[in-house]
């Protein structure tokens, strides 16, 4: 268990930011990070929807029916939810 999971608890959307936090650089799709976290595409899908919303995570299509994800790291929010999770892990290690 990792310092979120302990002070937030467990969710799919902490699973997947998470995820896409451990591969700041990589573009991969809901089918890849389903497999990286264990989650359910249909779950992955309907937990990165408030991401992007809130521009945390960036979707780009490849073609009419592929998206791509990754963390949007100019994005503010985004910034601060590292640093936290960077600081957070420092303080309960």
């Amino acid at each position: 268990m990792d310092a979120l999971e302990k002070v937030f608890g467990k969710t799919a959307q902490m699973t997947v930011l998470k995820c896409l936090m451990d591969h700041p650089d990589d573009f991969t799709y809901l089918s890849g990070i389903a497999e990286i976290t264990g989650l359910s595409h249909s779950s992955v899908a309907r937990v990165i929807a408030p991401l992007v919303d809130t521009n945390i995570v960036i979707e780009k299509p490849l073609g009419k029916q592929i998206r791509t994800f990754n963390l949007n790291k100019e994005n503010d929010a985004t910034k601060l939810i590292i640093d936290f999770y960077t600081k957070l892990n420092e303080v309960l290690e």
